[in-house]
């Protein structure tokens, strides 16, 4: 584990042992999406282990209040995407920020922990900071893909930083920061050798015809980019694979019903894609090859073995400005590409993600079995440098920041 020597964090308020006898001890969590809800509640979980008294409140979904967190708004309150709905909800947001960061003031926790949701968790450590309290950062933003300096702000919130991949930390180390890696819990979950004729079971397809997963991303922003080109690409290599099946997972209803009509004005020909709901990681583990939009899906992918091919867009004014200003510090966006430093799945970003080059480089994974073959032990290798139990080491790491003394 790489760790930063940092001035030590000021004294938390209250004791830092549940037995030290004034009261228990006290976190505070705030996480945003249904992502950062199965973080902290596998995190209250292990805090739990470790200190069987102590009291957790703040914002979480359903699985952390089932872990035992005293849930002052839910996590749904922070779940919005986009700047016109940001924009939109700006007046609520900057309401409960206030309510939420005095409310844990006067509550006094031994620390805070702001999980992921970066807008609107690093502001409200930085408030919490500059009052006395300790704070952590868990879930690192992507300093290795845009602008650097960002670790500087994020150690002006954070007393410490738990991040979910190896490169990570050296980036804040440059900067003075306490990060460290505690492995991401997804490797956790995953394992090691998935099974992909279960999966295969559970959705229904026949075992022995090749299966296509179809992942145009989660939000309707990505989907409104990229579906007609994946579901394209997809019709092409259904014309050159007999009995090809196509499985398109939507991420939630909304996704389903803008899904619907694109498919519905697919000339695809037969079998149709099957469209379900959910089950993405099922489509995954089930499939030959996976056509995906750039983000976690991509490592999600990886963990379930399968070679893909990764395909982004974005709005064209966005594109223009990120080169423009030299904002993206990588070649790769991928994050398999990424943790290997190499190209291990092809990518095909704004102007080359195209119909017929997405499909080509499927057709490739389709009818090479030795390179799909030579990419196992590359993939498992990476899963093994992310599988770290993650929550346990998140919760080791902020004990020791409570351990200090300055």
């Amino acid at each position: 584990m790489h760790t930063v020597n940092t001035p030590a964090a000021r004294t938390p308020a209250g004791p830092t042992t549940s037995t030290a006898g004034t009261r228990r001890l006290r976190f505070a969590l705030v996480a945003g999406e249904a992502s950062g809800d199965a973080l902290g509640a596998d995190l209250i979980a292990q805090l739990k282990q470790r200190h069987p008294d102590a009291q957790f409140a703040g914002i979480g979904g359903d699985s952390m209040r089932a872990a035992g967190l005293d849930s002052w708004f839910d996590a749904s309150e922070l779940a919005v995407m986009g700047l016109a709905e940001v924009l939109r909800h700006l007046p609520r947001l900057l309401k409960l920020r206030k309510s939420l960061r005095q409310r844990v003031l006067d509550w006094q926790p031994d620390v805070f922990i702001g999980i992921d949701a970066p807008d609107f968790n690093l502001a409200v450590e930085r408030w919490l900071k500059t009052r006395g309290l300790r704070t952590v950062h868990y879930v690192s933003p992507s300093v290795w893909a845009w602008r650097e300096k960002r670790a500087q702000k994020i150690g002006r919130s954070a007393d410490l930083v738990l991040c979910l991949f190896p490169m990570e930390p050296q980036i804040y180390a440059r900067h003075g920061i306490d990060a460290r890696y505690v492995g991401h819990p997804m490797a956790d979950a995953l394992p090691l050798a998935p099974d992909r004729a279960a999966a295969r079971t559970t959705l229904g397809l026949n075992p022995k015809t090749p299966v296509l997963a179809v992942l145009p991303g989660s939000r309707l922003g990505e989907i409104n980019r990229l579906a007609v080109d994946f579901i394209e690409a997809a019709r092409l290599v259904a014309e050159q694979v007999p009995h090809l099946q196509v499985v398109i997972p939507a991420a939630n209803a909304d996704c389903r019903a803008a899904l619907e009509p694109l498919l519905a004005a697919s000339p695809f020909p037969s079998p149709r894609p099957r469209l379900l709901t959910g089950l993405a990681r099922e489509a995954m583990v089930a499939s030959d090859v996976v056509l995906l939009a750039s983000g976690t899906a991509t490592l999600e992918a990886m963990l379930a073995k399968r070679p893909m091919v990764v395909g982004y867009k974005v709005a064209p004014l966005s594109a223009w400005i990120a080169r423009a200003l030299g904002l993206l510090k990588v070649k790769r966006f991928a994050l398999p590409n990424v943790l290997a430093g190499e190209d291990l799945a092809p990518e095909l970003m704004q102007e080359d993600c195209t119909p017929q080059a997405l499909s080509a480089a499927l057709l490739h994974w389709l009818r090479d079995p030795e390179a799909v073959t030579a990419l196992q032990p590359q993939y498992l290798k990476l899963h093994e440098q992310l599988r770290q139990d993650a929550s346990a080491r998140a919760a080791d790491a902020i004990d020791a920041l409570l351990s200090t003394t300055p």
